[in-house]
């Protein structure tokens, strides 16, 4: 039956390639095509986008055909579909991305950490997402912060540089430890030991100890750092002293990953002394908030709001 399948199959594809098939017979092709590369399995993640894929690989066959009206749409399904089978072999794209296993890290409510196969450790914010790989394989560490704010302690290894994607924004460092903290609308990266590149549209900034980099409408801009944040709070008790509360509002949005709502912006003016324990919930800070400045801090999911 499949050599019968595969006869009829090349029978067809020649009679095409000599322009001698019906429309049904063309429409037949097609068809199995289009079923044979929806079928196959595709990693958009690290494969990239399966229709521009099968576009580029119809294009250039294209230009390497010397009558171009002659060649049928049916190929680039044909073509796209062969090069996912020589993927699935191994035999296609860098090795590192065919057997490495992607892994998802989330948080809710707090914040966690995790160990990866190289040593670092990843502090994750509470409400944030990170993938990596099972085990780092090929010359690079590489990983993705999808959502919110992370701390990194990186295990040093200048052969296998390590590099996060944060949004539009790089971040790559031999052996180090930062912040990376994520919105909608900006990126920061700001340093607390080592040395950290920071890439993004086109430009470049290198970071030592106290220095940040905010990314922000499409702008990279290299600054000194808020000594606040100077620390890995997921792992040490802070006391803040004697501050704003807009700077202790900005440490809680970056280590639970919430958003803070208020009519009165005199609020953050409100000075005050604010002891967090690394392991505390949300609540409990905020009702130590509460108590010291009389104010109504609630939790509505990823967002606080002043009552």
């Amino acid at each position: 039956m499949i050599k019968r399948l595969k006869h009829s199959l090349e029978h067809l594809i020649d009679k095409s390639s000599r322009n001698k098939t019906s429309q049904a017979e063309e429409n037949l092709l097609m068809n199995f095509a289009l079923s044979e590369y929806q079928k196959a399995e595709w990693d958009e993640t690290s494969m990239g986008d399966s229709e521009e894929i099968s576009k580029n690989i119809y294009n250039g066959i294209q230009l390497r055909m010397e009558k171009k009206k002659t060649i049928k749409p049916y190929i680039k399904y044909m073509a796209a579909a062969s090069i996912l089978f020589l993927v699935g072999l191994g035999f296609l794209l860098k090795p590192q991305i065919a057997a490495e296993k992607q892994l998802s890290f989330k948080t809710s409510s707090i914040p966690k950490s995790i160990k990866l196969s190289d040593g670092s450790k990843i502090y994750l914010a509470a409400n944030s997402s990170f993938q990596y790989p099972e085990k780092f394989i090929g010359d690079k560490r590489q990983v993705t912060l999808l959502k919110g704010n992370a701390f990194f302690e990186i295990a040093k290894d200048k052969k296998h540089p390590f590099i996060i994607t944060s949004g539009d924004v790089k971040t790559k460092v031999v052996g180090t430890s930062f912040h990376i903290q994520m919105s909608k609308s900006k990126c920061e990266v700001i340093v607390v030991t080592g040395k950290v590149n920071v890439t993004s549209k086109g430009k470049s900034v290198d970071l030592v100890p106290n220095e940040e980099a905010l990314f922000e409408s499409n702008k990279l801009t290299k600054l000194m750092a808020n000594k606040s944040f100077l620390v890995n709070w997921y792992t040490t008790d802070i006391t803040i002293n004697e501050t704003t509360l807009k700077q202790v509002i900005t440490i809680l949005q970056y280590k639970y990953g919430v958003s803070f709502q208020y009519d009165n912006e005199q609020v953050l003016a409100t000075p005050l002394t604010v002891f967090i324990k690394k392991d505390a919930t949300l609540e409990n800070v905020l009702e130590q908030i509460n108590y010291i400045t009389n104010l109504k801090f609630k939790v509505y999911g990823e967002i606080v709001k002043v009552d």
